[in-house]
């Protein structure tokens, strides 16, 4: 067993793989130590110590470092056990029963919200929406609750012009400077409404999931039925199941240990 004098050198040891995993290429042992605060002797000694163990790869040609096979292993292995599905069940059956509405957890898959799990209530309505399902992600609340916390280039480049813009309603975002202009609005009020987007009379709403960069890893929704059919029952935002909705998604958020 280690001593407790091993905790602090763990601790090291895992920022430098977490500052790897936040950059776009290798590291010299340079940067590495001046990023962590480290001297340089000791960010000497974690790297190889990490090396020794396949979790960062060496490159001599470049006098950099980066992530090794063992650490794409690892993230292997913690894709395989759903962590993020079995985290976020027990939350959304409580959503289900404080809201008595339909709850979604979904990931962004490129231009596209995937659904990775579907909570019911007792009487549910039938839904396009089912575990599987791809749709535009400009339009269901749960996609844009995502793409509002991207770069704008890389919402641009998801949406490259209107042909990007599929239409099912329509209603909805047609260009990417409209797309923009929601996702300010919506990130600045801190919850994401859909009304009618997805499926004449529905409507739903959704907050953002965040990793431990503070990135949109997914996000939860909730979707029940609504008729606008008059103007007064147009333009909601339904703050209390946005409420609802945003505790659920900020309790997966310290589940996962991200932050935003």
């Amino acid at each position: 067993m280690g001593s407790s004098s091993d905790v602090p050198a763990l601790r090291r040891g895992l920022a430098v793989l977490r500052l790897l995993s936040t950059r776009p290429g290798p590291m010299s042992a340079a940067m590495i130590a001046r990023e962590l605060d480290l001297p340089r002797s000791t960010a000497y000694h974690l790297l190889a110590e990490l090396s020794d163990a396949g979790f960062v790869t060496h490159l001599p040609e470049e006098r950099r470092y980066g992530l090794g096979v063992a650490a794409f292993e690892l993230g292997s292995a913690y894709l395989r056990h759903d962590p993020l599905e079995r985290l976020a069940r027990p939350l959304l059956r409580r959503l289900v029963d404080r809201t008595e509405t339909t709850a979604h957890l979904g990931v962004l898959h490129g231009a596209e919200a995937l659904y990775l799990l579907r909570e019911q209530p007792r009487q549910p309505n039938t839904l396009v929406s089912d575990v599987g399902v791809r749709l535009p992600a400009h339009l269901p609340a749960s996609g844009r609750a995502m793409l509002a916390h991207l770069l704008p280039a890389q919402v641009r480049a998801l949406f490259p012009g209107t042909g990007s813009f599929v239409d099912r309603t329509g209603r909805g975002p047609r260009d990417l400077p409209s797309l923009r202009r929601l996702l300010s609005a919506e990130r600045q009020r801190g919850w994401f409404v859909e009304d009618g987007f997805v499926t004449a009379d529905f409507a739903s709403v959704a907050a953002p999931v965040f990793d431990h960069g503070g990135r949109p890893i997914a996000a939860i929704s909730t979707t029940f039925r609504h008729v606008c059919g008059t103007a007064s029952a147009c333009g909601l935002d339904w703050p209390e199941v946005a409420a609802e909705v945003r505790r659920s998604a900020e309790e997966l958020t310290l589940r996962i240990g991200g932050h935003k």
